[in-house]
């Protein structure tokens, strides 16, 4: 499988510069068939005999080449299944016939086989070729050239040593590649379930508070619960142009934008709130990560803490968020919410803590 399958791209993506020249490297060793070749030209026999032994030399490597460009491009999954078994066959035969024309000098193409066939035959097969080439390769050369040239024995070991390397790495590359990929793919579905979780937990609560409201004042002051349904349509809007930015990745809060909406938002509910006046106070560093802590907090307060009052204190490098509520229940363990806001902190270099205030009510702190 190439990078670009395990990456499950199309032919319009970048190509990987590796899949590109990656013959640059397998070229190379066509400069050992020079030894096969030289033998064919120098044959005893008729010229047609070294003719033919020297067309086969030339078929052998157009063979060899086309194939490995196909491996090298990625191209071999789309081959029909029989494909690397023909071409494996093809070379094995082109060898065997050159036999008869260049005798033992036929062996020199025994590494370039087994090089493909590692390379280009499914697992466990390959392995099994492997080690069979070379025990059928040490038993020719012992027998038909003896002890004294078993130099090509170890040259077809030092070739098939190399051709398993090049394969493991170029798989457990390959293996890597999509474990990363993997990763950056659930690290953006954790974002943008995140920020979309954080968006529309906001938006949703403050709508919901301002619906209850104006259907408390259809009765008694008209024209208020009509402001209060404008308000609606337009939280509304708001709401889906975010969820929109988040999906796209362009989301951002603005701190001064959550403070205004956290006044809404406590105000709704009848608590009072004591909101910073100034954010430029915060480091601009921190101020898109404190607005999404403050959002959250805010939104925790309104639906959970049944407080009056909620007192929220900004430093330098610090976001304080506490209420007088009933309290947090760490045994239940944190919500999707707090647990997206200790994620979002520390991924920024800060400190996120949240529990039980000693003045009573709950105490959530950022600071870095």
């Amino acid at each position: 499988m190439s990078v670009r399958e395990a990456a499950g791209t199309d032919d319009t993506a970048p190509q990987d510069p590796w899949e590109r020249f990656g013959w640059l490297m397998w070229s190379g060793w066509l400069v050992f068939l020079g030894f096969p070749l030289a033998a064919a030209l120098t044959a005893d026999g008729p010229g047609w005999a070294r003719a033919g032994g020297a067309g086969l030399v030339v078929a052998f490597a157009a063979v060899y080449v086309v194939e490995v460009l196909r491996l090298t491009r990625g191209h071999q999954a789309r081959l029909p299944v029989p494909e690397p078994w023909l071409a494996l066959a093809a070379l094995v035969a082109v060898a065997a016939v050159s036999t008869t024309l260049i005798g033992p000098a036929a062996l020199s193409f025994v590494p370039f086989v087994q090089s493909f066939a590692v390379f280009a035959l499914p697992r466990p097969t390959c392995w099994w070729f492997a080690a069979g080439l070379v025990l059928a390769t040490t038993a020719t050369v012992m027998l038909v050239l003896g002890t004294e040239e078993l130099t090509l024995v170890f040259i077809l070991v030092g070739v098939t040593a190399a051709a398993v390397a090049g394969r493991l790495l170029a798989e457990g590359g390959e293996a890597y590649d999509t474990a990363v990929r993997g990763r950056d793919v659930a690290e953006e579905r954790e974002r943008v379930a995140r920020d979309v979780h954080d968006v529309l937990g906001h938006s949703l609560t403050v709508l919901s508070i301002k619906a209850e409201l104006a259907s408390r004042l259809v009765d008694t002051d008209l024209d208020r619960a009509r402001a209060e349904l404008a308000d609606i349509s337009r939280l509304s809007r708001e709401a889906l142009g975010e969820v929109r930015a988040t999906v796209g990745g362009l989301r951002a809060a603005r701190l001064e934008d959550e403070v205004a909406a956290a006044r809404t938002a406590l105000a709704g509910r009848g608590i009072e709130a004591d909101l910073p006046s100034d954010v430029r106070t915060a480091d601009p560093r921190y101020r898109p990560v404190m607005g999404w802590v403050l959002r959250e907090a805010v939104t925790n307060v309104v639906r959970h803490s049944r407080a009056s009052r909620c007192v929220v204190r900004l430093e330098e490098a610090a976001l304080t968020v506490h209420d007088d509520g009933c309290g947090i229940d760490l045994a239940r363990g944190p919500g999707n919410g707090l647990r997206g806001l200790r994620e979002r902190v520390e991924a920024a270099g800060g400190r996120f803590s949240v529990g039980p205030d000693t003045a009573g009510g709950t105490r959530l702190e950022v600071r870095w």
